[in-house]
């Protein structure tokens, strides 16, 4: 059978907040640091105290790569230990992001010292975590979104390498690092959870739709998931990825994540035409459960502007769907919880949060009352639902020989 997965959840609220955290170079090759354009960094205890009206108490944060890793192999620490001890004064549970789409400068995914480098990353920040969290259980998420970046960087030329035409060598590369940088984290730790974070899509054939286009859509869509099969090994296991790797499933989904493959469309976040393409976010999800039998986290899910209760209501319906298939779907991420700009245009801010800003002040929160009614009645919704024990049927362990693929 092999060996158990240990089936516990650790995050300490269903619903959760993730602040932005990216420090990129973006596609003019500008540092952006959002935690600190956004006003997080400067009001970390602020923010934290305006969740409480929610009952959230699990939050998503990074440590920002390009601001800790000062010189090769040498540290700043100051900013991420102070915002520990905001954590742990608010009774804040935060998830770390150790590489959010930024490196340091100089350093590329296609460099042979990356994977040293971040290896050491992971390793010292475990042992600074450590040292000042020493009985908190750790979650940390090595590298998000990977095959987001190395569509960025590989394929769209948006960030780090800059290239077109080489996503797959970004994405093995990254995957590279994850990997080893999962190893060295549990080398130190054991007890540490790995989250991942990748976006969940649907690539659907354009119409009317022919054996080949819908043949090319599937494959499509199996490529979504290369990442994940990295890291347990089932592809390129010439990398050190194990079964063991794979703890926590943590899935992006917004509004435009339904793509026409062979266009640049999306499909309609509603299906109000009742297009035969269109897949529901729960059936999404169980898809990628059956696929891996691992417990999973909507980790990033938003919509910008006035759509944002619609939105939530539609993601809590699709939650509430999940529950009831017996589904261990054990949390959702608000991403990002407070307003945030363009990468690439930090004038344009998006209003996809709780907390909006409408001045560029990065002080400013200014509460959308609608959103606000809006996650206040699926509160109470997701909360009733989760009153009744745990629905898997194993509540207990999960063998990894029992990883299922779906392939096409």
């Amino acid at each position: 059978m092999g060996k158990a997965y240990q089936y516990t959840n650790p995050l300490r609220s269903f619903w959760m907040a993730g602040y932005e955290c990216s420090d990129k170079l973006n596609a003019g090759r500008q540092r952006v640091d959002l935690a600190t354009i956004t006003g997080h960094l400067d009001r970390v205890d602020a923010d934290y105290k305006l969740l409480e009206a929610y009952g959230i108490k699990t939050v998503r944060e990074g440590i920002r790569w390009s601001f800790v890793e000062t010189k090769p192999y040498q540290y700043d620490w100051a900013v991420v230990k102070q915002m520990i001890k905001s954590g742990r004064d608010n009774n804040i549970q935060q998830v770390w992001d150790l590489c959010h789409f930024g490196f340091p400068d100089g350093l590329s995914p296609l460099d042979d010292d990356f994977t040293p480098r971040f290896v050491s990353l992971c390793k010292e920040f475990v042992k600074l975590y450590r040292a000042v969290a020493l009985d908190e259980e750790l979650i940390v998420t090595p590298i998000n979104e990977v095959s987001f970046l190395s569509w960025l960087g590989g394929e769209a030329a948006g960030t780090v390498p800059y290239h077109t035409n080489n996503g797959w060598a970004v994405k093995y590369h990254l995957m590279k690092a994850f990997i080893a940088g999962v190893a060295a984290m549990r080398a130190i730790d054991p007890t540490i959870r790995i989250l991942t974070t990748e976006p969940l899509v649907d690539m659907v054939p354009q119409l009317p739709v022919t054996a080949e286009s819908e043949l090319q859509a599937r494959y499509q869509n199996e490529l979504q998931y290369q990442t994940l099969d990295m890291l347990c090994g089932s592809i390129c296991p010439e990398l050190g990825g194990r079964p063991e790797y794979l703890d926590i499933l943590g899935f992006n989904f917004y509004y435009n994540n339904r793509w026409v493959v062979g266009s640049a469309e999306f499909l309609p976040w509603v299906n109000e035409d009742d297009d035969p393409r269109w897949r529901p976010l729960s059936e999404m999800l169980a898809g990628a459960y059956q696929r891996y039998n691992r417990p999973f986290v909507i980790t990033e899910t938003s919509h910008p502007g006035e759509h944002r209760p619609n939105w939530m209501a539609s993601i809590t319906e699709e939650c509430g769907i999940v529950h009831s298939l017996g589904l261990p779907l054990w949390g959702v991420c608000l991403y990002p919880i407070i307003d945030r700009p363009d990468w690439d245009n930090l004038t344009c801010w998006h209003h996809p949060g709780l907390w909006d800003n409408l001045s560029g002040n990065p002080a400013e929160r200014i509460l959308h009352q609608p959103y606000a009614k809006a996650l206040h009645s699926a509160i109470s919704k997701i909360n009733s639902g989760l009153s009744t024990p745990d629905p898997h049927p194993d509540a207990g362990e999960i063998a990894d020989a029992d990883l299922q693929y779906k392939l096409y």
